[in-house]
């Protein structure tokens, strides 16, 4: 099984922290060399290990920014 490599090029922000010190992160990361995508997943205090989470380009956040914002609309 061949090893996942990141790189954290810039931390955003934190949307929760669990009890467990586990954090929903929004960060900038560089999976396996590739160009820097923005990145939405659970990490463990260290930051060595993470969950499962979405990787989205540049595009796709912009896109689901203009979904959100028709939410707030709604409420």
């Amino acid at each position: 099984m061949s090893t996942i490599q990141f790189e954290l090029v810039k931390k955003i922000g934190t949307l929760t922290e669990s009890s467990s010190g586990w954090t929903k992160q929004l960060n900038i990361i560089r999976w396996n060399g590739r160009a820097p995508k923005y990145d939405l997943r659970d990490w463990a205090p260290d930051g060595e290990k993470m969950g499962k989470g979405l990787t989205l380009s540049l595009d796709d956040l912009k896109a689901l920014k203009v979904l959100l914002n028709q939410l707030e609309e709604l409420e």
